[in-house]
């Protein structure tokens, strides 16, 4: 990444590009076997230029369990063409993705889901992710939330709404509809999906029960996700566990 000053920046090197379509379709075949996926819907995208205008994504209504590295597409934010393009990607993504890669710096690697229990948490009236225990605590006072859905995203005046909404944060609520990830890195998005999904089960469960919730106070619920936040070295080492489990099952995510 250009340093700051440096003048024009400039994109990833060939092989940084190379390992960021080989992590993106690892997490793609990962969620396929977490049972994310949502038939040929929903997408992830990574950033590959340092301005994160330049990004990879999935192409429109290809399986998760398919996708390789060689079959990502390409895209730039700014090029207001793209949707002409023989392989044009899906509306909905390219208004979400491209919008949030052009407003949102931050947000390398973005992933946006509808997976079974953060959708049921993001369903509710109050769709907060309550600290009752060490997962939940991990989003405590971290999660936008957004309770305007207003139908499908198919247009850039939402996908400005969204990154609006999400600001300097790195997961949404999306009421009605799923939930949405931004990270520095693949590793960190996929982490950061793995355990809001368990965090939403385990107070979908709890839910259940009819019991009242024991919610930590905010005291501990934040001193937890800052100890969360500490432990960096985790999530890469999680994400790295499960690409060679994905290797030693089947390596056809890597094919060129």
């Amino acid at each position: 990444m250009a340093k700051k000053g440096s003048g024009k920046m400039k994109p990833v090197s060939d092989n940084a590009e190379w390992q960021l379509r080989v992590d993106l379709a690892a997490a793609f075949r990962l969620a396929a076997k977490n049972n994310w996926n949502e038939a040929v819907a929903n997408h992830f995208s990574v950033a590959v230029s340092a301005d994160g205008k330049e990004f990879l994504m999935n192409p429109r209504w290809q399986h998760f369990s398919k996708i390789r590295a060689k079959d990502l597409l390409k895209l730039n934010s700014n090029d207001k063409s793209t949707m002409n393009r023989p392989d044009a990607p899906d509306l909905t993504a390219w208004s979400l993705h491209g919008r949030l890669h052009a407003a949102l710096p931050h947000a390398r690697c973005i992933i946006h889901l509808h997976p079974a229990y953060a959708t049921v948490i993001a369903s509710l009236a109050d769709p907060e992710v309550k600290p009752i225990d060490q997962n939940t605590a991990r989003f405590f006072n971290r999660v936008a939330v957004d309770t305007n859905y207003g139908g499908m995203a198919n247009t850039d005046e939402e996908g400005d709404r969204i990154a609006r909404l999400m600001g300097n944060r790195n997961i949404m609520m999306m009421g009605n509809h799923g939930v949405l990830v931004c990270a520095s890195s693949v590793a960190e998005a996929y982490d950061l999906t793995y355990y809001l999904e368990r965090a939403c089960r385990n107070l979908v469960l709890a839910y259940q029960t009819g019991q009242p919730l024991h919610v930590m106070n905010n005291a501990v619920a934040e001193k937890t996700a800052q100890e969360w936040e500490d432990d960096r070295e985790q999530f890469h080492a999680h994400f790295a566990a499960m690409k060679s489990i994905l290797d030693d099952e089947d390596k056809s995510y890597r094919k060129r």
